[in-house]
C-alpha cells in the first residue's frame, strides 16, 4: 500500500521523533545512533524495504527541499540529515528540542 502525503504528515504529527531512512545508508545509521545515545524512541520507516519508497523519497523532497535520506524529523520540525542531527547533538541543541 502506498503511502500519501497526508499520511506522512499525519505520521510525522503522531510520533516525537520520525525517521525516513534506508538501511544500508551510513548517514542514517549515524542519525538513529544519535537518538539511541539520547534514549530517544523513534519511527523509521524504511525506504528501501518497501514498494513505495521513491515515491515517499519525492513527497519529502517536496515537503524538506531534499530527496536524501535520512529525513529526520522532531515534533512536526524536519532537522534535515544525518550529519544535521549529529551536530545538533554534538553542541547540545538537540535535546532542547524535545
Amino acid at each position: 500500500m502506498s503511502m500519501s502525503k497526508e499520511e506522512i504528515n499525519q505520521l510525522i504529527a503522531s510520533n516525537s521523533v520520525v525517521i525516513f531512512s534506508k538501511t544500508k545508508c551510513p548517514y542514517c545509521k549515524m542519525a538513529k545512533q544519535v537518538f539511541d545515545n539520547l534514549h530517544k524512541k523513534y519511527i523509521a520507516i524504511e525506504l528501501d524495504e518497501r514498494e513505495d519508497g521513491d515515491k515517499i523519497q519525492t513527497i519529502l523532497g517536496e515537503m524538506t527541499g531534499a530527496r536524501t535520506v535520512p529525513r529526520v524529523f522532531v515534533k512536526g520540525v524536519c532537522l534535515g540529515g544525518g550529519t544535521d542531527v549529529k551536530k545538533l547533538y554534538d553542541n547540545g541543541e538537540l535535546e532542547k528540542k524535545f
